[in-house]
């Protein structure tokens, strides 16, 4: 399929990034409710339930993507549920202006419920699980049993599970997830990412068996306007 959609740069407080529930009029915020549009009619022949979100290295605009699509489906109507997975650097919490002592992590070493570790944003619908304590061990930790127990427990429990994860290319946690998650969303810095890390990173993903919905060109201006691109898997 081939989307092309608008998206813009916002200001690097955390909490700024969050124009879909800051400005939900605006037209940025109209360009992510369109990426939401494109990614369910994305499969004809399959639900969309759960869907990851990489970059092929650190910031290019993932975790802003990530928490701005989860407003987006929740603004839908749907039950969102926004997953910190990057266990290496965290930013949720910051995003939501919560606490990260408990989370994600959390809820895969069995020590907390995941009823208990999810909170509630200011969003309607929309609920976050942040990271939780930094594991020495993420990559296993993602890899392990409880893992494929906490994809049955919130895919049941919610319509959509939003996954924020490392760089695909940095780490492994990634190409782990990505082969569990129905769908992969795959953003790229404009003129700053160099085309053989994208080439890269789309191989990693192939590699994964990740389900690869399309491409987020984050901060591409086009002339003339202020508006910046989001391209669908070609």
């Amino acid at each position: 399929m081939a989307l092309k959609r608008t998206l813009k740069a916002t200001a690097s407080d955390h909490r700024r990034k969050l124009i879909t529930a800051i400005d939900p009029k605006s037209s940025i915020s109209e360009q992510y409710r369109t990426i939401r549009t494109n990614i369910q009619f994305s499969s004809v022949d399959r639900e969309i339930r759960s869907i990851m979100v990489t970059s092929s290295g650190p910031s290019e605009g993932k975790s802003t993507t990530v928490s701005n699509l989860a407003v987006a489906f929740a603004q839908q109507g749907k039950q969102v549920l926004l997953v910190d997975a990057d266990l290496r650097k965290p930013t949720a919490h910051y995003t939501f202006n919560t606490t990260n002592t408990y989370g994600f992590t959390s809820v895969l070493t069995r020590q907390m419920s995941l009823e208990k570790a999810v909170r509630e944003t200011e969003v309607e619908n929309l609920m976050v699980l942040t990271s939780g304590p930094i594991p020495p061990n993420p990559a296993e930790l993602l890899a392990s049993k409880a893992m494929d127990q906490f994809f049955r427990d919130v895919t049941n429990a919610y319509d959509i599970v939003l996954f924020d994860t490392p760089p695909v290319i940095a780490v492994t946690d990634a190409q782990i997830l990505a082969n569990k998650c129905d769908g992969t969303v795959l953003v790229v810095y404009s003129h700053k990412t160099e085309k053989e890390l994208i080439v890269k990173a789309k191989e990693l993903l192939v590699a994964a068996k990740a389900k690869l919905l399309g491409v987020v060109l984050n901060y591409k201006e086009i002339q003339g306007s202020n508006y910046y691109y989001y391209y669908g898997n070609k």
